[in-house]
Order: structure tokens, then sequence, then C-alpha cells
């Protein structure tokens, strides 16, 4: 029952960014709450963002560097309070105009119908390598 709650929720702030609506996204999250992606110093929109305001600066950042041609949540799995996303993406760094795509997983932990902690887990050298601007002479 509280699990299916908290995969809703999580499933809802994925439709938001999907529509473009980060505002009804920010709703979805504890106003406390901590914001943590891989590769910090590879990705610039990767780190700790902490609070409702932190978290819609790494979304400006995001949308400011990179460009998503898909983004596909495929599986949720939900365990008392923590929602475990499985998915993948497919995108480019907007900077250099390099792809990347990778499978992830995404860790929500919910209380009172909020997300108060998030961690994605990801392939941070395919992804960081978009970023780079001297690019290998692979093919």
């Amino acid at each position: 029952m509280a699990e299916q709650e908290n995969v809703k929720v999580v499933q809802d702030a994925y439709a938001s960014f999907g529509r473009g609506d980060i505002q009804s996204l920010l709703e979805n999250l504890d106003e406390k709450v901590e914001w943590t992606l891989p590769g910090e110093g590879m990705i610039p929109q990767a780190g700790t963002y902490r609070g409702r305001d932190g978290v819609a600066r790494f979304f400006q950042t995001l949308g400011q560097t990179t460009e998503f041609s898909a983004f596909e949540p495929r599986e949720f799995i939900a365990q008392g309070d923590r929602v475990i996303a499985l998915g993948w993406y497919q995108g480019k760094a907007k900077a250099t105009g390099r792809s990347f795509e990778s499978d992830w997983v995404m860790s929500f932990v919910l209380q009172n119908g909020k997300v108060v902690k998030f961690q994605e887990f990801t392939d941070t050298g395919t992804i960081a390598q978009a970023y780079t601007a001297s690019a290998s002479a692979s093919a």
C-alpha cells in the first residue's frame, strides 16, 4: 500500500520531467531533500544538491548542458520507504555535441509522500566523455 503510493510519487516525478514541468516535479520533494548524482568534477550537473532550491539549480544546469533524446524509466522496485527505478537514457552534451547513452539506477527514499533523498548510479565514464571537448580519434 504505502510502497505502491511511493512508486506513484516517483512515477509522477518522471512524468513531470518528461513534460518539462520541473515545478511539479519539485512539489514531490521534501523541503530538505538531498539529491546526489555521480561524476562531480567530470559532468557539469553532477554533485550533491540540498533543498528544493538546490534541486531546481540541478535541473537548470541539466537543461543548459544536456539534451536527452530518450529517457526511459523501465522498472520500479519498492520496499518500505525506498523506491528503486531502473532505466536507460540517451542524450548529448550541448557544449560538445557528443552523444552518450547509459543504463541507470535511481534510488529514492520517501517520507510522508515526499522524496527526502535521491541518488543516481550510472556509467559516469561514458557520460563524462561526452562533455569532454577533446574528442579522441575513435570512431
